[in-house]
């Protein structure tokens, strides 16, 4: 068998060469697929174990979680200033909702964002692009600039803020939480 040691050498290889490459190859992809495999295995073991617990603390979160809604809603008064707060690492209060994006004149609105940002709105020369607006970027827009392209908010009312301040394990309770809450 050679070597990439070999094989970097400018060796003339041959065809027998490169069938004992694969071969050691075929053997290394074989061994890493088995290891890949008993890991998903036991990755399978620990969830269907811990499932039941999981599904259980995720249930008792949920009903505190909307406890803690309507606690908030129900006591607007609160949290006029500071509009939120920070209890035991959760960040509760009231938070201006996004509101509905209204557009009267979409063609209007498009000229001005193109003059207001040239960079932003570049389209290439060749390609035939069929242009409206992205609500969901223009909605990360400052209200003044919305002012200025002729976008307005409309029923932004207060929504309920309930945050928890930790890291990158809460990103998977929260979505865990949003299935049943939601």
């Amino acid at each position: 068998m050679i070597s990439t040691t070999e094989y970097a050498t400018g060796r003339n290889l041959t065809l027998a060469d490169i069938e004992s490459l694969a071969k050691d190859f075929s053997e290394h992809h074989g061994q890493l697929k088995l290891a890949v495999s008993e890991l998903q295995a036991m990755l399978e073991e620990v969830k269907r174990k811990n499932l039941p617990y999981i599904s259980r603390l995720i249930e008792g979160a949920a009903y505190s979680k909307l406890d803690l809604i309507a606690a908030i809603q129900d006591a607007p008064g609160l949290f006029k200033k500071p509009k939120t707060q920070i209890f035991h690492g959760i960040k509760v209060g009231l938070a201006k909702g996004r509101g509905k994006m209204e557009i009267a004149d979409e063609a209007a609105a498009l000229k001005k964002l193109e003059a207001l940002f040239p960079d932003e709105a570049q389209r290439g020369m060749y390609l035939h692009v069929e242009v409206s607006l992205n609500k969901e970027t223009l909605a990360e827009l400052p209200a003044s600039d919305l002012k200025r392209l002729g976008i307005t908010i409309t029923a932004a009312s207060d929504a309920v803020v309930i945050k928890p301040m930790d890291g990158e394990v809460e990103k998977i309770v929260a979505a865990l939480l949003k299935e049943v809450v939601s």
